[in-house]
């Protein structure tokens, strides 16, 4: 459910659709896009009826097939489920988009079990075909997904490798909060192999672009891995400098700051305070 639709509104908004005859009149694009607004507010019955109306209103094979998708999900099916649909839909009339997802959606399970070799696969073949759509902001997702996986299987080459790639699309798509977010990313890769100089620079380009947007949690990502850099070079004032920034800003946006930037200001302060052989000591 989006943000700015409050419950009750959410609730007026299916009434409207589907009380009566009125879901009649829905197809199954608009069935399957209102079943997670259902689903948040907990109304199984209504989800079972879109999903159902769904499927009866469906005139492709590709409308049924992401009706299938979305009935799999909700019953948590095996992976060999989404598997057999994702083939199937390969072979579809116009199916591609939805083998991507269904490919996209497996290595998200996969990754989740820890099963990384398989996601990776599953990842890229979901990239590959969103590629193969020139779907512009579907890859943006994929390489996120594809850089989420190699950096845990600790190949940080590539991940830095796939991060710059989405960055350059991103800012093709004059994406301004996917830049900021792909920066950091980078950033927080380059701080774990030790390019602490390169890092610290990338961090300081997300803070500078997280300023311009007015988002104090980008602002936060930013101070966060700067003061990350900051601690581990023993410089624990501005370490805590950085994220007392942060906090003032939750302040002055009158937005309570997480519990964690004040519990690590105050454990910075205490080994900033401590006497340099307890500091060597830790």
């Amino acid at each position: 459910m989006q943000s700015d639709v409050t419950p009750e509104r959410a609730r007026q908004i299916l009434a409207m659709l589907t009380d009566g005859s009125s879901m009649d009149h829905i197809n199954t694009s608009l069935a399957l896009r209102l079943i997670p607004m259902a689903s948040e507010l907990e109304d199984e019955a209504l989800v079972e009826r879109l999903l159902n109306h769904a499927m009866t209103v469906a005139q492709n094979d590709s409308e049924r097939g992401w009706a299938r998708f979305e009935s799999l999900k909700l019953i948590t099916a095996s992976v060999k489920s989404f598997l057999h649909l994702a083939e199937e839909a390969e072979n579809m009339e116009d199916g591609s988009a939805l083998a991507a997802a269904v490919h996209h959606y497996i290595a998200l399970v996969q990754l989740a079990e820890d099963n990384l070799d398989e996601a990776r696969t599953s990842a890229q073949r979901a990239l590959r075909l969103r590629e193969s759509r020139k779907d512009m902001e579907g890859t943006t997702y994929g390489l996120a997904l594809l850089m989420t996986v190699t950096k845990r299987q600790h190949d940080y080459d590539t991940a830095i490798a796939i991060g710059t790639e989405r960055l350059e699309l991103l800012t093709r798509l004059r994406d301004e909060v996917g830049q900021m977010e792909a920066v950091a990313e980078l950033a927080h890769c380059q701080a774990t192999i030790g390019e602490f100089n390169t890092a610290r620079d990338l961090y300081n380009d997300s803070l500078e672009r997280a300023n311009d947007l007015e988002s104090i949690t980008g602002q936060l990502v930013a101070r966060w891995g700067l003061a990350d850099i900051a601690e581990i070079q023993e410089d624990y004032e501005s370490a805590m400098l950085v994220l007392s920034d942060s906090l003032h800003a939750f302040i002055a946006a009158n937005v309570p700051a997480p519990a964690q930037v004040r519990q690590r200001i105050h454990d910075l302060t205490v080994l900033n305070n401590a006497p340099k052989g307890s500091k060597e000591s830790n």
